[in-house]
C-alpha cells in the first residue's frame, strides 16, 4: 500500500460528511484515498477535505467529482499518481454542482473561497 492509501477504504457517502450532518453545501467533492472519508474542496465554504486532513493527519485525497481521477497530497502540496480505489469512484452524476439542490444559497458565488 502507498503510504496515505488504502485502496479498499470506501467512500464515507455520496456528499461531503459534515455538510449532510450540519444541513451546508458545497462546490466539489474530496475523498481520503486513506479511509474513504468524502468532505468539500477547499472553494467550498467550510472546507471539510482540509480539515479533515488537519485533523487526522491523512495526506492523500482523490477527487470525488466524475471524470476526474487526480489525487492531492497535502503534506507535499504536490499531485501524486494512485491506485484505482474502491468503489465508487465520484459523486451521483445527476448531484447538482454546486450542491446538493434545495440547498445552495442563490448568492452562493459570494461564499465560495
Amino acid at each position: 500500500m502507498t503510504a496515505g492509501i488504502d485502496p479498499a477504504a470506501s467512500p464515507s457517502g455520496t456528499g461531503c460528511q459534515e455538510c449532510e450532518e450540519a444541513g451546508g453545501w458545497w462546490v466539489h467533492l474530496r475523498r481520503c484515498a486513506q479511509c474513504g472519508h468524502v468532505g468539500c474542496c477547499d472553494s467550498s465554504p467550510s472546507q471539510h477535505a482540509t480539515a479533515h486532513f488537519r485533523a487526522t493527519g491523512h495526506p492523500v485525497v482523490q477527487s470525488f467529482e466524475p471524470g476526474e481521477d487526480w489525487f492531492w497530497d497535502y503534506d507535499r502540496s504536490v499531485g501524486v499518481e494512485g491506485p484505482r480505489l474502491a468503489d465508487p469512484q465520484s459523486r451521483p452524476e445527476d448531484q447538482t454542482v454546486p450542491g446538493p439542490a434545495g440547498r445552495v444559497p442563490d448568492d452562493w458565488r459570494d461564499h465560495v473561497h
